[in-house]
């Protein structure tokens, strides 16, 4: 990184070095003078502040700024005709010297120039430590500032650049990148970069991976990067050579790899180690839980399409029951999810009353999908063919042609004539419906009870199956009753299945309780009753009820 060379005036701060100059001058008659890199003398001012300043020009400055940079190259002290130049460095970086003047050679004695040599060394450690005080600070900010983006900031492009600025400031870096892991773990992606020229970030912007053992320590990286080839090449062609990097995970899954580059070869220090760890750890810590973020809103935006979709499937099923003469028809519809896989229909057929039940394999989306096709399916075959079983044929052959062999649905289909009330039905697969014999003398019992089975096996398996149909005759008073066996398989906390005996028992002794009741009232008692049984366990299969009672 181009940054601006080192000067002891980064490090003065009370211009005491420039003062004890001036007293050491006072006991010889030679000057002694603390000097910049370029050779100009750091004057004090009491009273002001900073208390020094950098002296004008002065004449003998160019000599004695040639002499310092003898000094700097031989990393030693020097006498350059009446200078005597005693370097100062930090850790190997050349910040400036103590200068002797003198009209005479040697200019001093061996106790003061001894006393001199001690002094630069202990201006020397000083210096280092006011320089690793400011790089610890330095750590600091950066460690603060990336803790508060963790808090703050959402979103994961800006954690990243904030953190490859401050990390390549920090480690006096010359450039960065940041690779994450894409979602299927192949594959490193660049996700942010500072400081690369365009072709070596075009030529690095997916790179092959493949795992390793998770680790628990942050410092042992948790990805065999099979694109390291490739960085290093670039790095060559950039004409770089210092590469340090940390491989980035969290809760023992990997991330992602923060890499910095330089100009020179980079070799880190033991606290530069734990720095970098540190940096890893956060870093880390802000890719999780910007990826958790990314979750949370694509699950919201997936949840609204849901519930569009939801609303859409409603949409679909009748908004009304028909109101007949002859008959009292009542509705109950109860998804498990926002999306069932569960429908009815009542379809008006010119004088007739389509009734159609049915139950779709499977949950959420893709149950719901399968039922609007079956749905639309039976819609369009019914208005034109007369024969039930023709229509469950035909419905049959398209859903087949259509689905996966683990996808079926079962349904149960009717017919009511409307002058005769005669119906004629064809049962796939599906529970069997029940027609209730109410008698006048007595409680209706389980032999007043019959079951509309005929048909055939479920839709969506076999194209060559064939169909059955059924008849029945209504007879005033008598109650039907259709359903899925969501409200069969309905289970309470301790495991029991609400079940057909409880669900017949409970039909038969609220039609002896009261044997005029609508359909209405007895849907919703068939409902509540169930409820009752499972309590708070929440329900598992869609729910549908068709209750029809002839007047």
């Amino acid at each position: 990184m181009d940054e601006r060379p080192l000067s002891i005036t980064d490090f003065l701060t009370d211009g005491n070095v420039a003062a004890l100059c001036d007293a050491l001058s006072a006991l010889t008659t030679a000057r002694i003078s603390v000097r910049d890199p370029q050779g100009r003398r750091i004057v004090r001012c009491p009273g002001q502040t900073p208390p020094w300043r950098v002296a004008e020009q002065e004449a003998g400055d160019e000599s004695i700024a040639r002499a310092i940079a003898i000094a700097f190259r031989d990393d030693k002290q020097i006498q350059v005709a009446n200078h005597l130049v005693f370097p100062l460095f930090v850790g190997e970086h050349p910040v400036g010297a103590l200068v002797i003047d003198a009209p005479a050679s040697p200019p001093i004695g061996k106790p003061l120039h001894d006393s001199i040599a001690l002094l630069v060394s202990t201006i020397s450690e000083v210096l280092e430590s006011q320089d690793e005080l400011r790089h610890r600070h330095s750590e600091l900010r950066l460690l603060y500032r990336l803790s508060s983006l963790l808090v703050a900031s959402r979103d994961l492009t800006t954690i990243l650049e904030v953190t490859l600025r401050s990390a390549i400031d920090i480690f006096r870096m010359d450039a960065g990148s940041v690779h994450l892991l894409d979602d299927d773990a192949h594959h490193l992606v660049l996700r942010a970069h500072a400081g690369l020229p365009q072709d070596f970030t075009e030529a690095v912007k997916s790179l092959t991976v493949s795992i390793s053992d998770p680790s628990r320590s942050m410092s042992s990286t948790t990805l065999i990067d099979q694109g390291r080839d490739a960085i290093v090449g670039q790095m060559h062609a950039s004409q770089m050579a210092g590469l340090i990097s940390g491989g980035l995970a969290f809760n023992d899954q990997p991330l992602g790899v923060l890499r910095l580059y330089a100009n020179e070869p980079a070799l880190l220090e033991p606290s530069q180690h734990a720095l970098l760890q540190t940096v890893a750890e956060l870093v880390s810590a802000a890719v999780a839980g910007a990826k958790l973020i990314e979750a949370e809103r694509s699950s919201r935006q997936m949840q609204r399409q849901v519930r569009l979709a939801a609303d859409v499937q409603r949409r679909m099923l009748p908004q009304e029951t028909p109101n007949l003469p002859r008959l009292d028809i009542a509705t109950r519809y109860i998804p498990s999810f926002d999306l069932g896989g569960d429908f009815y229909d009542l379809i008006d057929l010119k004088g007739n009353l389509g009734v159609l039940v049915g139950d779709v394999s499977g949950k959420g989306v893709p149950a719901a999908l399968l039922m609007a096709s079956v749905r639309a399916s039976f819609r369009a075959h019914a208005q034109g063919v007369y024969h039930l079983d023709d229509v469950m044929r035909r419905v049959n052959q398209a859903l087949v042609r259509d689905t996966l062999d683990n996808e079926f649905v079962t349904i149960f289909y009717g017919v009511i004539d409307l002058k005769s009330l005669r119906f004629t039905y064809c049962n796939a697969g599906h529970e069997p419906p029940y027609l209730v014999r109410i008698p006048t003398d007595r409680p209706p019992t389980i032999a007043d009870l019959s079951k509309l089975e005929a048909g055939g096996m479920v839709v969506g398996i076999d194209a060559a199956q064939k169909y059955e149909r059924g008849m029945w005759d209504f007879k005033p008073n008598e109650v039907f009753v259709a359903y899925t066996d969501g409200i069969l398989d309905a289970m309470n906390f301790s495991g029991e299945k609400y079940g057909r005996k409880r669900f017949l028992d409970s039909l038969l002794s609220y039609l002896a309780v009261d044997p005029g009741a609508s359909a209405k009232a007895i849907a919703d008692h068939l409902v509540w009753d169930m409820r009752r049984f499972i309590g708070l366990n929440p329900e598992t299969d869609d729910t549908t009820i068709v209750v029809i009672r002839v007047k």
